[in-house]
């Protein structure tokens, strides 16, 4: 593994994204299983590579409930869980809780209410007109406004998600400002305007591989303040391909192996994990000119300030 030297082991992180439910990591692809589950060696690599903390998701309730009770174990060493709503429509709701989503957005009241300390934040709420064909849009506008109920009542911070739709999504952010406990747009992919807008309601932003594709995408990166900016994974999603623009400022690399034929000791190819964290580090870095831990310090205690506060 080719890596920073000395340098490495001094940088320390929370990833603000990390979806550890995801069948991926316990070796089912599609419903399949590929390899042995190496949940355990995931985890190892992260704090291997200076991870201190993760903020993890969940999609649907139960998917919040399980990826609570995984918080509480030992393995995660104290990393803190966050609760996601999701992006989904009133009929998908009805079909996967009984109630729909009144009843939804009570139980996850419950659920945040009933575990101060570990459910840091209300989200994944947002807008997403590049899946329109799975939630409509007019669906998406009319839930979106309403998750603002569950963030008023828990006065948690939101994590947000806003993908090809600024102008809608930015308008529900200004009617509902003072309903807002501070929150991060998670992901950003978007332009130096639409970043400027975003920090003008005091949010901050989140990157991710996703966030270094091309280089408008580092150029917008590029554009906002050190002291406004957060690191993640999204893992097992956005990892940093070799066609991305941001792909030939990274150092340090790690040996994969295909699915089917998986090693010990060997990660996922084309499966994200929160270790790979410093690949994004490496491309904030070289980007912005900027020193790598002076960068890793600052992205940590802005993550602090938000979700950690003491």
């Amino acid at each position: 593994m080719a890596v920073l030297g000395n340098m490495r082991s001094l940088l320390k992180f929370i990833d603000i994204g990390v979806n550890l439910s995801d069948p991926m990591f316990r070796g089912v692809y599609h419903n399949s299983t590929k390899h042995p589950d190496d949940f355990n060696d995931v985890i190892s690599r992260a704090k291997d590579n200076g991870m201190v903390k993760m903020i993890l998701t969940g999609g649907y309730l139960s998917e919040c409930r399980e990826t609570l009770e995984l918080c509480k174990t030992d393995v995660l060493f104290g990393y803190r869980y966050i609760l996601l709503h999701g992006r989904l429509s009133s009929d998908s709701l009805s079909r996967v809780h009984k109630g729909g989503p009144r009843n939804i957005s009570t139980d996850l009241l419950e659920l945040a209410l009933a575990n101060k300390g570990k459910v840091v934040a209300i989200g994944e709420c947002g807008l997403d007109y590049d899946r329109l064909h799975f939630c409509p849009k007019d669906v998406q506008l009319k839930y979106f406004e309403k998750q603002m109920d569950l963030v008023e009542a828990t006065k948690l911070p939101m994590f947000l998600h806003s993908r090809n739709c600024h102008s809608d999504f930015i308008d529900i952010i200004k009617r509902n400002r003072d309903r807002i406990a501070g929150g991060v747009v998670h992901s950003f992919t978007g332009t130096v305007a639409e970043a400027k807008e975003i920090l003008e309601q005091d949010l901050y932003i989140g990157i991710n591989g996703c966030s270094l594709k091309t280089q408008e995408n580092i150029d917008a990166m590029c554009s906002i303040p050190t002291e406004r900016l957060m690191i993640e994974t999204d893992a097992p999603w956005c990892e940093i391909r070799p066609t991305h623009a941001g792909y030939k400022h990274i150092k340090t690399q790690f040996p994969t192996k295909k699915k089917e034929k998986w090693e010990k000791n060997f990660c996922v190819k084309s499966r994200n994990e929160p270790a790979f964290i410093i690949q994004v580090l490496e491309v904030m870095s070289a980007t912005r000119q900027t020193d790598i831990g002076e960068l890793a310090d600052q992205l940590y205690n802005n993550t602090c300030q938000l979700f950690f506060p003491k």
